[in-house]
């Protein structure tokens, strides 16, 4: 029977948030596969860890993914860590868990610490819906697509950035977005953990005197969505309510659902459409 691959969520910065379970899976498995192994063997020391370790990272992630399915097909149970947090999340590990899933190996999760939801909670932004956006892409094209993404975009939205990078993000932010809420995490978990609440500008003010240090996580407010709304009824009150009407015949809806439709848009009542439609 093929073995089964563990995602061990390791601690962020906090030795303590390692869990029972993930000490017995790593003492239990065969093998442990880890991003960087020089890293990872500190962990293992501070719990008395003594399970051979290999690596796996974005450099090798093809060759060596193929060498641990192997093994996993021929019986093996795998762990696979990440440097700190969750594997497969912003990681390697995604392609890892798509190999093995082709495979028929089977893939479950020790679930623990992951800097994106423990920043997000913390915040102080909404949390109901939020979108993951890891590392902004260094392809001038590819980051403007997602920029402009990230400008309609009405959820949470969560950033990792290295803290060389962050006020030169956070200005990339401010051009395209315009000056939402934004949290700025830091040190999470650890000691000097810092949540610095404030606008865009206020906090590329604030990190040009004072230098960050410790890996980022940011996060930015979505748009509103009354704001969505009053972009789109001016684009509607641009045309008149009769050749408003005549878009939707033409796309033949009958009178009734064009009207309905067409209140709707300009957010009026339907009566003051039909008003506005008598000779």
């Amino acid at each position: 029977m093929p073995g089964t691959l563990y995602l061990c969520a390791t601690p962020i910065g906090n030795l303590e948030d390692m869990t029972f379970r993930c000490i017995r899976i790593l003492k239990e498995v065969d093998l442990i596969a880890a991003e960087d192994t020089r890293n990872s063997i500190k962990l293992l020391n501070h719990f008395e860890i003594r399970t051979p370790m290999t690596s796996y990272h974005e450099y090798n992630k093809i060759e060596k993914g193929r060498k641990l399915v192997e093994r996993l097909l021929g019986g093996e149970d795998i762990a696979l860590v990440t440097d700190a947090g969750t594997p497969g999340i912003s990681d390697p590990g995604e392609e890892l868990v798509d190999m093995c899933r082709k495979a028929g190996v089977t893939v479950t999760a020790i679930p623990g610490p992951a800097a994106c939801v423990t920043a997000l909670t913390i915040s102080g932004l909404p949390t109901r819906r939020f979108a993951f956006e890891a590392f902004l892409p260094t392809d001038k094209k590819e980051k403007q697509e997602i920029l402009e993404e990230m400008k309609q975009e009405t959820r949470t939205m969560v950033l990792y950035e290295a803290p060389h990078r962050l006020v030169r993000t956070l200005e990339t932010l401010f051009s395209a977005l315009g000056n939402r809420r934004v949290s700025i995490c830091r040190e999470l978990t650890k000691k000097h953990e810092t949540v610095f609440a404030s606008l865009i500008d206020e906090a590329i003010l604030y990190y040009k005197e004072h230098e960050p240090k410790g890996e980022c996580v940011v996060i930015i407010e979505g748009k509103s969505r009354k704001e969505i709304q009053a972009r789109e009824r001016e684009k509607w009150e641009e045309m008149s309510i009769e050749e408003h009407m005549e878009l939707y015949l033409s796309e033949g809806m009958d009178k009734k659902e064009a009207m309905k439709k067409v209140a709707k848009d300009r957010g009026v009542s339907k009566r003051e459409v039909y008003q506005a439609l008598l000779p």
